[in-house]
């Protein structure tokens, strides 16, 4: 017996939490694309071992979220759950106490089913609760290590090294006998010294068998043993627990003396700091059952409350960008649109062919959609009349000349968000009535090479051109290459979004295989399938005015956002871009179901008038003489190639003859002129 006075009774010293940086990553990954709203637990996985030079030292870390515990040398494994809370209005309110009580429960349910016995390390548990405000990478998070308050034990001396009572050779056998059982039974385990002899077993071994008697138990030669986190004189936490389901699985230790081994094994299996407790359980001790529940660690302060982890400092400024750069697209997955594919946006390539107004304008709504491969094309620099109205141009662009517009609209988005892949090419469109003299034949032909490549290299192409013949060679060849063309032009106050069809072929005049209510995607026309003339030199004999794309500012930001929005909505799509346009779309119609994507149906072109703030949404199907995209104009290229090329730049009247316009225009004047003749002569 002993007296239980204040000094006898055994201080835990309890974990002292830590939390590597990799935790916080990977919970911030799963809150967004796996978790979202979902604050339910989560089962996690933490470890501890011994530190000679720190205190009981308890870590998690990235693994600790995989579907099993990462096992490292030295450390043993507990499983936890964590509560991560929407708000930090939910996590200030949860009732801590009870909480911990119900965990407690928990816990005592399973000891009293000797479960523990066969996995002894099942008798440890840990509970997290947290907040992530993943705007500022703020993390607010609170520890607690369930166990009962009771029973209170006390020591009969003062706990001693193991070298006093163990020769080396029983250490040896010791580790020996330590490294040999299961990672499961490493927590806690018997040791049994006999005559020249030590043994080490797992619980099962001795607390199952018929021949174990308490006379054993608490004889000199029998020691229970834990796997001690403490570094000082008091034993670490584990210890608690351990004694209680050792006091309700063996009520007959009340009132005895036993021995207990804090095992403390460093790195090199070194263990001659472990230490020996001679503990006596009183009588009349209270029981774990009818006690409460205790755990919840201290802060930084030393009082019982949360902690916070402040990563916004310690993380790459690179990586932190790049992270936060998608924060408000995974949102949309959380409520709003919760189909919405993320990963397409980032993997598709978008060719630019303009860099001004319309070009930086849609660079900026890629950028904010998850676009992150990003080229320019244009031949312009910047002038001091470029900065307010294209949004990635400043002052410092203008000097000196100003800059090439392609390369320093790739440097603005560089300094935006420093991960995007992007590249600005400094050339000149050809374009139809634009004749080429001979001096300038080797750089166009390659200038239109360069252009090729890029177009092959690329899934979307941007025509954001000033002029309507620009984008002439651009809708040739992405239509040659079957490639995804959105489309936009601006007049003063008006403006025009719409994509091109992909593949499709031109109905037949009189064709009954023509929808009533939409034109599949493949059969959409392009920019010039309305057009009935070949586009010339539109700059040729114009005033400033007129060769400037003189507009309303805000046109520019509406309609650069529309041929980004298309294009998402096309990405979305089931069927991407074979979604067909609907007629009408405009009308509160009952939309065909096949027509809808994630982010409702994609129109085939918008037409806006900011005057009368009005939009109409037209569908057109291809026009089989398009001097664009038509199978005959296609076909020239594909045979003819450069040359084709440069009798289209050369002569204003080209294509019409290739595509028949000519001979539909001398026709339609016949008509004209028959139709005069009919009048005449009915008068």
């Amino acid at each position: 017996m002993t007296s239980e006075s204040e000094n006898d009774i055994i201080q835990y010293v309890p974990f002292m939490s830590f939390v590597h940086p990799s935790f916080w990553h990977t919970l911030t990954e799963i809150k967004l694309d796996v978790d979202k709203l979902c604050d339910s637990t989560k089962t996690i996985y933490g470890r501890y071992t011994y530190r000679e030079d720190l205190a009981a030292v308890f870590e998690v870390d990235g693994t600790s979220f995989n579907s099993s515990p990462q096992t490292e040398k030295y450390y043993e494994d507990v499983t936890g759950i964590i509560m991560n809370k929407n708000t930090v209005e939910d996590f200030k309110n949860i009732d801590k106490a009870a909480l911990l009580n119900t965990v407690g429960k928990n816990i005592w349910t399973n000891i009293q089913k000797k479960t523990w016995i066969e996995n002894p390390n099942s008798l440890l548990n840990f509970l997290l609760i947290s907040f992530a405000d993943l705007k500022k990478y703020h993390y607010y998070y609170w520890f607690a290590f369930p166990t009962p308050s009771q029973p209170t034990v006390v020591l009969t001396e003062k706990p001693r090294l193991i070298s006093t009572q163990f020769h080396i050779d029983y250490l040896e056998l010791l580790v020996e006998g330590y490294q040999a059982l299961k990672p499961s039974q490493r927590s806690f385990f018997i040791v049994f010294k006999k005559d020249e002899n030590l043994t080490v077993l797992p619980l099962s071994k001795i607390i199952k068998s018929s021949d174990l008697s308490i006379d054993l138990v608490c004889s000199p030669h029998f020691y229970f043993a834990f796997a001690d986190s403490s570094n000082t004189n008091n034993p670490g936490w584990p210890l608690r627990l351990f004694m209680a389901a050792l006091i309700d699985h063996f009520p007959s230790l009340l009132g005895k003396n036993i021995q207990v081994i804090g095992f403390r094994c460093n790195a090199n299996f070194e263990i001659g700091k472990s230490l020996i407790y001679s503990i006596y359980i009183p009588q009349d001790v209270q029981s774990a059952e009818s006690a409460g529940w205790v755990g919840w660690e201290r802060n930084d302060k030393g009082n019982f409350g949360p902690k916070l982890a402040n990563m916004a400092a310690s993380m790459d400024p690179v990586i932190l960008a790049d992270a936060s750069s998608d924060l408000n697209i995974k949102l949309m997955k959380w409520r709003l649109v919760p189909d919405i594919d993320v990963e397409v946006m980032k993997n598709t390539t978008c060719l630019l062919f303009g860099a001004g107004t319309l070009g930086c304008h849609v660079a900026r709504d890629l950028l904010a959609w998850g676009f992150r491969h990003i080229t320019f094309i244009d031949n312009g620099k910047v002038s001091f009349s470029n900065p307010t109205r294209q949004v990635l141009f400043n002052y410092q662009d203008c000097l000196h000349g100003g800059r090439m517009k392609a390369e320093a609209a790739a440097d603005s988005l560089k300094h935006i968000l420093p991960t995007v892949t992007t590249k600005g090419v400094a050339l000149h469109v050809p374009m139809p009535g634009h004749p080429i003299g001979e001096s300038l034949k080797a750089e166009t032909i390659s200038d239109i090479n360069i252009i090729g490549e890029e177009i092959v290299d690329h899934d979307v192409i941007f025509l954001l051109l000033d002029t309507r013949e620009a984008r002439w060679l651009p809708t040739l060849l992405a239509t040659y290459y079957g490639k995804t063309v959105i489309n936009a032009a601006l007049g003063f106050d008006s403006y025009l979004v719409m994509r091109h069809g992909v593949g499709g072929v031109a109905p037949s005049e009189g064709t009954s295989s023509m929808n009533t209510t939409h034109i599949a995607g493949g059969q959409l026309g392009c920019y010039f399938c309305n057009d009935v003339t070949a586009p010339g030199n539109s700059l040729k004999d114009r005033t400033l005015d007129q060769q400037c794309t003189v507009t309303r500012p805000g046109v520019a930001a509406i309609a650069g956002a529309l041929a980004v929005e298309m294009l998402v909505g096309l990405l979305q799509h089931p069927q991407k871009v074979e979604a067909p346009a609907v007629y009408n779309l405009n009308q509160e119609n009952d939309t065909n179901t096949s027509s809808q994507g994630v982010l409702g149906p994609v129109p085939h072109s918008i037409r806006g008038f900011l005057h009368s703030h009005q939009t109409v949404l037209p569908t057109c199907a291809k026009f089989k003489q398009c001097i664009a995209c038509s199978d005959v104009v296609v076909s020239k290229y594909k045979q003819g190639g450069i040359e084709f090329l440069f009798n289209v730049f050369n002569s204003g009247r080209y294509l019409e003859e290739v595509t028949g316009l000519t001979e539909l225009h001398m026709t339609a004047e016949m008509t004209e002129i028959l139709t005069l003749s009919d009048n005449e002569d009915d008068e």
